[in-house]
């Protein structure tokens, strides 16, 4: 007798696994649309197409619900990074160049650059929101860069800077253009390309950073 063919498991079994990302992905998007404050989670719920029941079998709150927003989106850009950081650091120009472009494209260039407009504007109101994404992103973020371009300094090919500014410096101009897309951008006429932008801003990076020397060596 031929053995019947596996059966497919029931639909509602799929729907249920694929709820939690389904609802970071609704609390992103609200998140960035209204802010962390004016966000429900009502809202977040009939955005990802479930009951706030349901919701509630996986976040307790809307602080959990952020958290986990930024485990899954977030902090693997930040674990690739310092998985680039350990296996590419014999060329440090060229590493701080990938960090910079790999930023802007997973993080400021989609929907989770609009993710630094909202710290930036509430998180004095909300310390415990804003301490986890100050530890997890931004604090481990900076260290990949102070990580670089300290080597760089001790292998001569950057100039003897000041890091405990540099690493703030180098990220700063791409937070702000993050947060211009997701503000002055969709209501003034004012036009950015953000690519040339974060060509310009590397370019600038680098002639800043690197030695006379090691410009020679390049050109």
């Amino acid at each position: 007798m031929p053995s019947r063919p596996p059966s497919a498991p029931p639909s509602r079994q799929r729907r249920k696994e694929a709820r939690p990302q389904e609802l970071t992905e609704a609390a992103l998007a609200l998140f960035v649309e209204k802010g962390y404050a004016a966000t429900r989670l009502d809202e977040i719920a009939a955005r990802a197409g479930v009951s706030k029941g349901t919701l509630y079998l996986y976040f307790d709150s809307k602080e959990a619900l952020f958290k986990a927003v930024i485990r899954e989106g977030v902090i693997p850009a930040i674990e690739a990074g310092e998985a680039m950081l350990a296996e590419q650091l014999d060329d440090p120009p060229a590493l701080l160049a990938a960090f910079l472009n790999c930023w802007w494209e997973d993080i400021g260039n989609t929907a989770l650059g609009g993710i630094s407009k909202l710290m930036m504007s509430e998180a004095g109101n909300f310390p415990e929101v804003a301490r986890y994404y100050d530890e997890e992103v931004i604090q481990r973020g900076l260290a990949l860069l102070r990580t670089v371009i300290q080597t760089g300094i001790d292998r001569g090919m950057f100039r003897a800077v000041d890091t405990r500014y540099i690493d703030t410096l180098m990220i700063a101009p791409l937070v702000h253009l993050a947060i211009w897309r997701h503000s002055f951008a969709t209501c003034c006429s004012h036009i950015i390309d953000p690519r040339a932008y974060v060509e310009a801003h590397i370019d600038l990076v680098l002639n800043g950073l690197l030695t006379s020397e090691t410009r020679k060596d390049n050109a």
